[in-house]
């Protein structure tokens, strides 16, 4: 009788390995693995995570690249909105969980498998959004999570393992590390508190350069056009940026938010490109946009990194916020200048022909061109007649 197919999300953690031998031993299943790259993996780690899927027992392992589609349909909005969740957190994980599970909702049904699954445990937001990525792009596959279901401690999967000869240094590890184009996290022991701070040696990047070096990003209609003033793509031009600002340790932070399932979250992050990314376009827009643009592109990109957060991406909302951010972006050309140091970064400066401070009108503080000192004061006059008014009608308050 042949035996019925699942494709496993494989990450090559300790919750994905339990995944492929429990699939084998207990329910008799093909398994396939796949893992989508969405540009936070070298060349030599996916080889890695292939070969310990095929140890495992896997049947086939793919590797699916999705760095440029990541970036077209998620992260160029991100950038497009400067959004940081909380101001805070530029969602470096959370917007690649939907991406990835579309992906992987598609390679199963061209594999044909019978069911798809994934290692979430039940206390995050990962559960969620590959479920609902799933049920949506797939609807017809049964998920199947394991982990969850057996609410299994990583002593239990480690000890059920090894009864299979699977050894590896699963318990030392203090810290859980997502890395993808748009950033790292790290979940341990003092995230899970409230008030110690994530040591050193839990951040992947370390401080190896103290001497400040200049930065400057080229952007077309706000997508990055150039680093340095050498042409590039933007995902080469995120890992160049992400490699160069490592090594300063920029973009280190701890976030605290509200999760999907109701209960405070607390992760560490290091997201070197994302920080100095969305500072520099927030900055050349601020030189390049007006100000009703800036306050309604404010509102709504709050909205949208609300809803990637929260695994509703497929929300036909999204699509016409998309369409806005992108209108907005027509003038948002233009150089910007940034200075790395240790730990951080200053914006130095923009150069744009769509520079509004160079419209002619005047110099803020300086002189004014377009105006007189008479033309101000029947504009204040003018301005103050709403309060006069209310305050004359409501003397005795």
């Amino acid at each position: 009788m042949k035996k019925k197919k699942v494709l496993l999300a494989f990450s090559g953690g300790l919750d994905t390995s339990y995944c492929v031998k429990y699939f084998i031993h207990e329910k008799a299943l093909e398994v396939h693995t796949a893992i989508v790259n969405t540009g936070g993996f070298s060349e030599e780690e996916l080889q890695k995570i292939e070969k310990l899927a095929y140890n495992l027992g896997a049947k086939t392992h793919k590797t699916i690249d999705g760095s440029s589609d990541f970036y077209e349909h998620i992260v160029k909005y991100l950038i497009f909105g400067n959004i940081l969740k909380n101001n805070t957190y530029p969602l470096s994980v959370s917007a690649e969980r939907i991406f990835q599970a579309k992906a992987l909702a598609e390679y199963a049904k061209a594999i044909k498998a019978d069911y798809i699954a994934h290692g979430s445990t039940g206390a995050g937001n990962d559960q969620v959004r590959f479920d609902l990525g799933f049920q949506l792009t797939a609807p017809e596959l049964e998920i199947l999570t394991p982990v969850r279901d057996q609410v299994l401690s990583r002593t239990q999967e480690i000890d059920y393992l090894s009864k299979y000869g699977v050894e590896s240094d699963w318990g030392k590890s203090k810290y859980s590390i997502n890395k993808g184009l748009w950033g790292t996290s790290i979940g341990g022991k003092e995230t899970l508190t409230s008030n110690q701070p994530l040591p050193d040696e839990a951040f992947p990047s370390k401080v190896e350069k103290s001497v400040p070096e200049t930065l400057a990003i080229g952007f077309e209609k706000g997508e990055i056009t150039s680093v340095n003033g050498k042409k590039t793509e933007p995902v080469k031009a995120i890992q160049f940026i992400d490699s160069l600002a490592s090594k300063f340790a920029i973009g280190r932070d701890m976030h605290t938010g509200d999760t999907i399932i109701g209960i405070k979250g607390r992760i560490g992050f290091e997201a070197a490109a994302a920080s100095i990314i969305i500072k520099a376009h927030h900055v050349l827009e601020k030189h390049t946009l007006s100000k009703w643009q800036l306050y309604w592109k404010e509102q709504l990109a709050n909205w949208y990194g609300m809803f990637v957060h929260e695994a509703q991406y497929f929300e036909p909302v999204m699509r016409n916020i998309e369409n806005f951010l992108l209108d907005t972006q027509k003038n948002v050309s233009g150089k910007v200048m940034i200075k790395l140091h240790p730990y951080h970064f200053e914006i130095e400066g923009i150069q744009s022909e769509h520079d509004l401070m160079n419209s002619g009108f005047g110099d803020y503080g300086e002189v004014n061109k377009a105006w007189t000192g008479e033309d101000v004061k029947g504009f204040v006059k003018i301005m103050s007649n709403s309060v006069k008014i209310f305050q004359n009608v409501n003397k005795k308050q």
